[in-house]
């Protein structure tokens, strides 16, 4: 009995203390929840994080509609899952590219070009990229 007792207080620590560390340790390896991203009062700071929240956000990157992304409730089928994005991507300049314009590698991309359409600024896709890479 005493055993578990330690074990739920350790537990309940642990709650505790990932429920009050900084956004980035949420983002890293999956998205971020909503809650994280609209915090008005701590608001994420770090790009991974940032990146985490234009990834989910439905108005910008919006990326869950057609990836499976660790961390979301509801993904699409059309593109490939986000996953190992650092052994797939082991150049950075490559997956930015792939995300401002994904039809200079392949005209028959239905991806969004991103950053030749203006949908995310630079910033934003400096940030997606920061964020992909924990995937």
């Amino acid at each position: 009995m005493q055993t578990t007792t330690k074990f739920i207080g350790a537990s309940a620590l642990l709650l505790l203390v990932t429920t009050f560390t900084l956004p980035a340790a949420q983002a890293q390896g999956k998205a971020p929840t909503d809650q994280v991203c609209n915090d008005k009062a701590n608001p994420p700071q770090d790009a991974v994080t940032k990146g985490g929240c234009v990834v989910i956000n439905r108005t910008k990157g919006n990326c869950h509609a057609c990836h499976a992304i660790a961390g979301t409730s509801s993904h699409g089928n059309i593109a490939p899952p986000l996953v190992s994005m650092k052994q797939r991507f082991p150049d950075k300049a490559k997956l930015r590219a792939q995300i401002w314009d994904a039809t200079v590698a392949n005209p028959r991309s239905v991806m969004s070009p991103f950053g030749r359409h203006k949908i995310l600024s630079e910033q934003e896709i400096d940030q997606v990229v920061e964020f992909m890479l924990t995937l």
